[in-house]
């Protein structure tokens, strides 16, 4: 059996060698991930008439009963990648209650897998190098009358350093929160992977809460544990944006920073690329680096702000003070993708420089993620 690497909420960690014994030798359903990048998986149902086995980015696939009531089905061999999955149990969605790795989705649960490459591991894995810090930071907003959180990545060597660094700002999605780029899109593995290696600048790495009604994400507040949800009072309406001054202030009076253009980036996937392009585009002179990955473009029927105002003049200011990147990146599936064909043709006739990255697959993880791994390496060259 390859060596397994399972996701896990903040980060991934490798089992022993004892353990994979145990978790391969079980019937109840922990995967096991076999040399050729299969992956087998079992769940003991015998009262069950039918099982299916739903995983990120393959079909369902009705599982096959065994004479002892244990359910199997082994995949086709997969791809390096971070995957999702849980059963159907006669229409009922479960976990694998033997894989204790497992991650949320606004309110959707699912367990957790990672396979690595036949001669290097996932870019998204942990591997044995130096390890930047992770912090879940609590942050004053006077835009918005309350303290809020936010998550905040230090490189390695941060701590005993004194240098100065610069600082990228990674939005979230909608139904996502300040955890999101941490738990779904392995940022901190990401960043210390690509660091180490000499593909990235050491980089400060800025995860905010875009959701502006909320403090922190669910469970982390006094209203308890309450459900997360879609489902937001101010939703894309301007205010994260012209509140996000906050966050910048609290960054750079809190942390060794370098505070021009040239050293300050923000990308965002989604609902995050749509805060990046109005935040980088009514602030052109903060922002040297802009990355859109699959983004909402244009503001939603009835929504009036000033930050949505004149965005074409707005753009052409932005760009005559030259920022060094500004990259977009799609699926051919997304449901975004004329929006951002619509984009790029205004910025066309603009003749406004930027990349472009199209990628397969539509609005899903496994392209932000790859979106990171594009964008990173550019920056603060």
């Amino acid at each position: 059996m390859k060596k397994i690497y399972i996701a896990t909420l903040c980060a991934a960690m490798a089992l022993t060698a004892s353990a994979q014994q145990e978790l391969h030798g079980g019937a109840n359903g922990t995967p096991a991930i076999n040399q050729d990048h299969t992956v087998t998986f079992s769940i003991k149902a015998p009262e069950a008439k039918q099982v299916v086995l739903h995983m990120d980015y393959q079909r369902d696939t009705t599982m096959t009963r065994n004479t002892d009531g244990t359910w199997t089905l082994t995949t086709a061999p997969l791809a390096p990648e971070l995957y999702r999955y849980n059963f159907v149990v006669d229409g009922v969605k479960v976990l694998d209650t033997n894989n204790v790795y497992s991650i949320r989705d606004v309110s959707t649960v699912m367990s957790a897998f990672i396979i690595d490459g036949d001669n290097a591991p996932c870019p998204y894995s942990v591997t044995n190098v130096a390890h930047g810090n992770v912090a879940q930071v609590w942050y004053d907003s006077p835009s918005l009358g309350m303290k809020r959180r936010m998550t905040i990545y230090t490189p390695a060597g941060y701590e005993e350093g004194r240098n100065r660094y610069p600082v990228f700002y990674l939005l979230h999605g909608s139904g996502g929160d300040e955890t999101a780029w941490l738990e779904h899109g392995r940022a901190a593995q990401i960043a210390d992977n690509l660091i180490a290696n000499g593909k990235a600048e050491p980089m400060i790495i800025v995860m905010p809460n875009g959701n502006v009604d909320e403090k922190a994400a669910p469970g982390a507040t006094e209203e308890g544990l309450v459900n997360p949800t879609f489902a937001h009072k101010q939703w894309m309406e301007g205010t994260f944006e012209s509140s996000f001054g906050d966050i910048v202030n609290y960054v750079d009076t809190h942390y060794r920073t370098l505070k021009t253009k040239r050293k300050r980036a923000i990308a965002g996937l989604s609902m995050g690329g749509y805060h990046s392009l109005y935040i980088s585009a009514n602030n052109p002179s903060d922002y040297g680096y802009v990355g859109l990955f699959s983004a909402a473009i244009y503001p939603m029927k009835g929504v009036k702000s000033p930050i949505y105002d004149d965005l074409e003049g707005k753009l052409k200011i932005q760009f005559q003070q030259r920022p060094r990147l500004y990259w977009i990146g799609i699926g051919e599936d997304d449901f975004l993708y004329k929006d951002n064909a619509k984009y790029t043709r205004m910025l066309d006739k603009n003749r406004i420089r930027y990349t472009y990255f199209e990628s397969t697959g539509g609005h899903e993880w496994r392209n932000w993620r790859k979106y990171l791994l594009e964008f990173m390496p550019q920056l603060f060259k």
